[in-house]
């Protein structure tokens, strides 16, 4: 257990870094109200957290020590460098175990023997961090992106929700599945803390979107693992999609993504003349 002293040192290093960031900095909107403290409020760094504002308030007075896992948070919320991140742990008596990066994934042989046998079905393989490891070209004519030119950093189910415009509108409510999305990267978070690549991806998109930053700093939900969708296509119309996620056994980190449609529907015949389409260039120049 931390003495007193220490645990009021670290809640002025906490208030003391809190001051030197401004909202944008951390991808708050700014207003032209006039703000009472210098740099982010303590109700702010407690939402982008995760965690109360009478936790963190309670933090700040030097009242508890935070667990490995809210320390993690705060280093990616406040953006400690290394050695503030050291500064921190030391601080609160935790071991500093450096943030990993883990190897590159490969879609798994099975999920992507699978996935080639989808004719009619858009289907993606996601890894962590919702990475696209995998798809067929119905994926590609469904999402109206040749994800084989988009770079492999960039190449990412979370990413192209909120920062491909074209997505607010192909999905009917763009809102649930950017929600759900973000459920799911929430999830991984407290599974994985010291996940480098994953805080990465929260502090960027967390500067990017507004909504991003308002969600992931909301309260938390379960991610779904499938349902219903209903897509605008500008080509094939409107498409009512039923949609399941299938974890590979080998590979639970790994998820074979489906959408289908009953045969004979009018849905199917969409996804049919979309296949049409995607595989005769003379249609879709």
């Amino acid at each position: 257990m931390n003495s007193s002293a220490h645990r009021k040192e670290l809640g002025q290093f906490l208030k003391a870094r809190r001051a030197e960031l401004s909202p944008r900095t951390v991808g708050l909107p700014e207003t032209d109200r006039r703000r009472r403290v210098a740099g982010l409020r303590r109700d702010e760094v407690a939402m982008l957290a995760a965690i109360s504002t009478n936790y963190y308030t309670r933090l700040e007075q030097g009242r508890l020590t935070p667990s490995t896992s809210v320390l993690s948070e705060l280093v990616r919320v406040l953006h400690l460098s290394d050695a503030q991140r050291d500064q921190l742990f030391e601080l609160a008596g935790r071991e500093a175990g450096r943030a990993r990066r883990r190897a590159p994934q490969k879609a798994h042989p099975r999920l992507r023997t699978v996935l080639n046998e989808l004719s009619v079905a858009p289907g993606v393989i996601l890894g962590r961090h919702l990475d696209i490891l995998a798809w067929n070209p119905m994926a590609a004519a469904l999402f109206g992106t040749d994800f084989a030119k988009v770079s492999q950093q960039q190449r990412n189910y979370v990413r192209q929700l909120f920062t491909d415009p074209a997505m607010r509108t192909l999905y009917a409510d763009w809102e649930d599945s950017a929600r759900n999305a973000v459920a799911v990267l929430r999830q991984q978070a407290a599974a994985c803390p010291d996940d480098r690549r994953l805080a990465d991806l929260v502090g960027e998109l967390s500067v990017l979107d507004d909504q991003f930053c308002q969600w992931w700093g909301g309260r938390p939900v379960v991610p779904r693992t499938g349902g219903t969708k209903v897509f605008n296509h500008p080509v094939a119309g409107e498409l009512s999609l039923a949609w399941d996620a299938l974890t590979c056994v080998a590979d639970p980190d790994q998820q074979l993504i489906i959408w289908s449609a009953e045969p004979e529907s009018r849905t199917y015949e969409g996804l049919r003349f979309l296949s049409s389409w995607a595989a005769n260039p003379a249609m879709n120049s």
